[in-house]
């Protein structure tokens, strides 16, 4: 794999026309491409549409990698995840937690554990944008394991005060654009609004 300034360099070189760059950058990113789709998908020919599909898009959508977010390895894998995702749901609507699944599947392959890193640390970098006390509560109830009661008695607030704390905290994540830019729900397009 090359690095995120070569890789940079040759996003630069596709903007401005080179297929030559588009070829190299293909051949560079393809194998983290192909096996991230294909650990969540678990069929190869799905694994290689998305693959394409996900190239497609760099190629006809190149502005919309914004270095201050990630690297480019970063941006394919999230880019990847959601096609893949998507693919998944449509085909198996039943299935949508899926990604959790496999990451808690034993044989995780170094691209899942990349693509679950990043999402760990997207997850953190967003709740340090909340306030104090809905973090402390979202840690405890969904890190932790901790009862609502559990967290009631250890921050010393009301029960229906750590529930509200808990609702408020999760939507105030949901607002997070770190999150909305990098983990798009609606099939990588952008809500309009």
């Amino acid at each position: 794999m090359g690095t995120n300034q070569e890789s940079l360099q040759l996003l630069q070189k596709i903007q401005n026309g080179s297929r030559l760059a588009f070829d190299t950058f293909y051949k560079m990113h393809y194998p983290l491409v192909f096996n991230i789709s294909l650990n969540i998908l678990k069929d190869h020919s799905e694994a290689e549409d998305v693959s394409h599909d996900v190239f497609l898009e760099v190629f006809q959508k190149i502005e919309h990698y914004d270095a201050t977010k990630g690297s480019v390895r970063s941006w394919l894998a999230v880019m990847t995840k959601s096609r893949s995702l998507d693919r998944l749901r449509k085909k198996r609507p039943l299935l949508i937690n899926r990604l959790e699944y496999l990451l808690k599947d034993e044989e995780k392959g170094a691209d899942l554990q990349f693509l679950s890193e990043l999402q760990r640390h997207l997850i953190v970098d967003a709740l340090k944008q909340i306030p104090t006390e809905q973090r402390e509560a979202i840690i405890r109830s969904y890190f932790r394991g901790e009862t609502h009661s559990e967290i009631a008695t250890t921050m010393d607030k009301p029960l229906g005060s750590i529930k509200s704390l808990i609702r408020y905290g999760l939507n105030n994540l949901r607002k997070q654009k770190s999150l909305l830019n990098w983990v798009e729900s609606e099939g990588g397009k952008k809500k309009n609004g």
